[in-house]
């Protein structure tokens, strides 16, 4: 006689599954753009709790903004290679819980905001998603154009760091903010160069993808990769940090611009992926000399 065995699977909380969906690996960087921005902008030694909310509340809220960008794009990834693992579209989390999840933090996030450092921060960090998942998502749809939107909400982060130390948005804090906007474009355009075809296949009329020779999308690495040389250095031109701050940017971001220059002559594969590897070093660095020579000197 044969018997038919019904397996039931015992409940699990799928850890794992939301980690993804928070793409940790990629807001490790907006988190530490959030924490350079307070320590630049707070008085000597700052204030740990704020600190810390600021870094807890950037973090969930960042998170949050990730899981609805997932939640949102989840067909569009479902096409692509590189992002057709993910969570949603491999059918490994259900939209639902998706959006409880993104819920959860955005709200968690801003409340710490609000309550461990000001209510500037946090309406600075729901800008960001609102940037991000309101209109940058779904334009990326529609032109080319979405690069320079996205580039706004992705230039926020150190902003709200400023914003916790200081409760307002001086100058100094839109100087992070342009340098960090002008270091994405050739970021996100190395990405959008490696995977055009992904892109394409999934209907992204990126600059990449309707640009099959390239100098349209040269053209614009140049342009923002030169125009950061200026502008990371203005930090050295208001007295907030000391002289080795002004070498160290002209050193990197000259070094960042040669990279640049190296895509721009050959528009290949691995000049595109060398350019990615430059810009994921880049601003560590650059937030590593402005916080060294915020320090006192001895």
């Amino acid at each position: 006689m044969n018997v038919d065995v019904i397996a039931v699977q015992p409940w699990r909380f799928p850890a794992g599954e939301f980690i993804a969906l928070a793409k940790p690996r990629l807001n490790v960087l907006v988190v530490a753009s959030a924490a350079v921005g307070y320590w630049l902008g707070a008085a000597a030694g700052g204030d740990t709790v704020v600190l810390f909310s600021t870094v807890v509340g950037t973090a969930l809220t960042a998170t949050g903004a990730s899981a609805l960008n997932q939640l949102l794009e989840r067909e569009v990834d479902a096409l692509m290679v590189r992002t057709r693992l993910r969570p949603l579209a491999d059918g490994r989390l259900q939209p639902i819980e998706a959006g409880w999840f993104a819920t959860v933090t955005i709200t968690t996030g801003l409340i710490a905001l609000v309550l461990g450092a000001n209510l500037l921060a946090a309406a600075t960090a729901l800008a960001t998603v609102l940037l991000y998942i309101g209109i940058y998502t779904p334009l990326k749809r529609r032109t080319a154009f979405a690069t320079l939107v996205g580039a706004v909400p992705g230039a926020l982060p150190p902003m709200i760091g400023w914003a916790a130390a200081r409760g307002t948005l001086g100058p100094e804090a839109w100087v992070l903010f342009l340098i960090v906007f002008l270091w994405q474009i050739p970021h996100f355009l190395s990405i959008a160069w490696m995977y055009r075809n992904d892109y394409a296949r999934a209907g992204l009329p990126l600059l990449p993808v309707i640009d099959p020779d390239g100098r349209r999308t040269a053209r614009h690495v140049l342009l923002f990769a030169a125009a950061l040389v200026p502008v990371a250095m203005l930090p050295s031109l208001n007295g907030a940090t000391r002289g080795l701050y002004a070498v160290a940017a002209l050193f990197l971001t000259s070094g960042f611009l040669l990279v640049a220059i190296r895509f721009v002559r050959r528009r290949d594969l691995n000049s595109a992926r060398w350019l990615f590897v430059a810009s994921l070093v880049y601003l560590p660095l650059l937030w590593t000399a402005l916080l060294v020579n915020r320090l006192p000197a001895p």
